[in-house]
């Protein structure tokens, strides 16, 4: 029993030496050095380069005051079809519930129809102005010369091709502006008198092989280019504001070629 308990504090006098020793090495040890990769200088900085390019920001504000009067235009032609739809159907009810005659219902859809056409007039904006003229103008040069007169297809040929030439390239290349009026360019004038020369040649062959008119060509070419002529300067003047470019630029070109072919 002496010997096991001898034995025990020897034992737990060396524990105690070994803890302390460890203990004071842990204390009296300094701390370990950093990892070599610590002590590296800091990375080099890379040039960012720019990869996706993106669209230059809009205002939200422009995109809805560009769009509001292709949304109110569209939103007047809906109402206008649902109304005289609405006008037409309402008749068409009471005319086969014997309310009305058939003569009374067609006389009162004839005088409704075309006021209801009228006070629709003020709830669109540019559908009545631009494409209505073009629309009328087109009209008028199928009732007035039809195939018969090359009159009719030298102005349709300057109007649309020549004047819509005129604005896309104008409006891309137009940075020289013209004297008297900044609103056109020499870029658009050019191209107007040139395509409008092209595209009434163009169509009055396309006719004369028809066989609807036959015409001495190196005449013809002289005349038209004269039309063209015309037709670009009065395009060109400051008037816009005043008389749209749909109305003057076709009812010049008529003007001019009556009087260059006669009819």
């Amino acid at each position: 029993m002496a010997l096991l308990s001898c034995t025990l504090t020897l034992s737990h006098s060396s524990l105690r030496r070994h803890v302390h020793e460890y203990t004071t090495t842990i204390h009296l040890s300094p701390p370990p050095s950093p990892p070599p990769h610590w002590n590296l200088p800091n990375p080099p900085v890379l040039p960012f380069r720019r990869l996706v390019s993106f669209p230059p920001y809009i205002p939200r504000s422009s995109l809805i005051s560009a769009t509001a009067p292709l949304l109110q235009d569209a939103g007047a032609t809906a109402t206008v079809l649902a109304g005289a739809y609405s006008l037409v159907r309402t008749f068409d009810t009471l005319t086969q519930r014997n309310l009305i005659q058939q003569s009374l219902s067609r006389k009162l859809v004839h005088i409704l129809s075309g006021l209801l056409f009228a006070a629709c007039w003020p709830i669109f904006r540019e559908l009545l102005r631009g494409p209505l003229y073009y629309v009328l103008i087109l009209i008028l040069c199928a009732l007035v010369f039809w195939r018969e007169s090359p009159t009719g297809v030298i102005s349709l040929a300057m109007m649309c091709g020549g004047d819509g030439v005129a604005d896309i390239i104008g409006r891309r290349f137009g940075s020289s502006k013209l004297p008297y009026n900044q609103h056109k360019s020499w870029a658009g004038s050019i191209s107007m008198f040139i395509c409008g020369f092209l595209i009434s040649i163009g169509m009055l062959f396309y006719y004369s092989a028809l066989g609807y008119f036959q015409l001495d060509w190196t005449w013809t070419i002289q005349r038209v280019a004269l039309v063209a002529l015309v037709a670009t300067v009065v395009e060109s003047l400051p008037i816009t504001e005043v008389v749209d470019d749909n109305i003057t630029v076709p009812l010049v070109s008529m003007v001019v070629s009556m009087l260059s072919f006669g009819y």
